[in-house]
């Protein structure tokens, strides 16, 4: 069985717990993030685990981020909760899903932005 690319451009076995899992967590969830599908499901799981990654193997070396290598870890679980709490933008191709809910329920930004103009 083949692994998935884990860490500085290794592999990590197929299945292993959790450097396989993140990785594959990290791959669908990227892309899924890029492309603008299921944005904030996908930006929430992937901030889960990048924060899991930095606690769990950055953390315990030193306090802070900068003194424990864990900076990108720590800078993309805050930009993926970023992008969970305000969704994806106005090019994702979510937005070309038709769903009633969108349709009916418009956001409290759109609200705010018309309120104003």
């Amino acid at each position: 069985m083949g692994g998935a690319v884990g860490t500085h451009g290794g592999t990590v076995p197929f299945g292993t717990w959790p450097g396989w899992w993140a990785a594959v967590i990290q791959l669908i969830g990227g892309v899924l993030v890029a492309l603008g599908l299921f944005t904030r499901s996908a930006a929430l799981i992937c901030s889960g685990s990048m924060a899991y990654a930095y606690f769990a193997v950055h953390q315990p070396t030193g306090l802070l981020p900068i003194e424990n290598n864990g900076e990108p870890s720590a800078l993309y679980a805050w930009i993926f909760l970023l992008l969970a709490a305000f969704g994806p933008g106005p090019w994702a191709l979510e937005r070309l899903l038709p769903t009633a809910k969108r349709e009916s329920q418009p956001s409290a930004f759109a609200d705010r932005a018309t309120a104003n103009a």
